[in-house]
């Protein structure tokens, strides 16, 4: 297939050895990923990665450290082209209450992140506008966020947080709570806003695997090992990296509806147990 035809140039972000203990608990151990920046002949194409575990395995924490808002004990983070150690404000972060100032517009929301951020991506000004634009969003500038429906406080929170980072963004639970009509207009946007730079970066964390894999091209399966006595060991780590490219599953909006989909959703469902 023409549409699959795509090379792996440089690494855009990378964890190495990374540890994590919260009082007398590992949280985290040996956690190693990389995302590298995919290229496709005549497209421009960004990178969707899901992080998937069952709860209470640590997935908040590797966010807070890919996001830079905290460190880990041992091992590094990096990200950039070329890589550097990650530090707060290079990785935008989109909660998943969509924490807007109430009281400021959605122009000042955005004008206010930028400020705050001490981006040097140009006027906060021009960047707000354009960002507006790209996100839909133009004839609401001037709206507070109570005005706003869900949909487009999330756009508005995405866009926020581009106003700080120019490529890079986290999203915690993004498609928590929402119906299904919801859930295929985030699915879009998120593939349209990953398709309009090269080096636009998602990892989504989320308990969804259906939406996960309508979006992703790559799954982070973070769960633990298990010793001799198949009792679990402390400490979470990538423990499978689901290649959704090679599986022809990435990059088309109809793929849920594949028998391929319904297999591999099947077996990352199975593979939760033993994670």
């Amino acid at each position: 297939m023409s549409d699959y035809h795509f090379e792996k140039h440089q690494c855009v972000l990378r964890a190495t050895g990374v540890h994590l203990t919260l009082g007398e608990k590992k949280i985290l151990r040996d956690v190693n990923l990389q995302i590298d920046n995919i290229v496709r002949p005549g497209k421009t194409q960004g990178q969707v990665v899901g992080l998937l575990g069952p709860s209470g395995m640590g997935k908040t924490q590797l966010f807070r450290l890919l996001a830079g808002l905290n460190t880990p004990d041992e091992g590094t983070v990096e990200v950039g082209d070329p890589l550097q150690p990650i530090a707060a404000g290079q990785v935008g972060v989109v909660a998943q209450d969509y924490p807007l100032f109430q009281n400021r517009t959605v122009m000042s929301n955005l004008l206010l992140a930028g400020r705050l951020s001490g981006s040097s991506l140009g006027s906060p000004e021009e960047r707000a506008k354009e960002l507006l634009s790209r996100f839909d969003l133009a004839e609401h500038g001037d709206k507070y966020p109570v005005q706003l429906s869900g949909g487009q406080k999330q756009r508005v929170a995405i866009a926020q947080q581009f106003m700080c980072s120019e490529h890079y963004l986290l999203m915690d639970e993004p498609f928590s709570g929402l119906d299904p009509i919801a859930v295929d207009a985030l699915c879009h946007l998120i593939s349209e806003i990953a398709a309009a730079d090269e080096m636009r970066t998602f990892i989504i964390v989320t308990h969804d695997i259906t939406s996960a894999l309508r979006v992703c091209d790559t799954l982070w399966l973070l769960g633990r090992d298990r010793g001799p006595d198949g009792k679990p060991v402390p400490g979470a780590r990538i423990q499978e990296v689901v290649d959704l490219i090679a599986r022809g599953l990435a990059w088309r909006p109809d793929i849920h509806k594949s028998p391929e989909f319904f297999a591999t959703e099947t077996e990352v469902h199975d593979r939760f147990a033993t994670l």
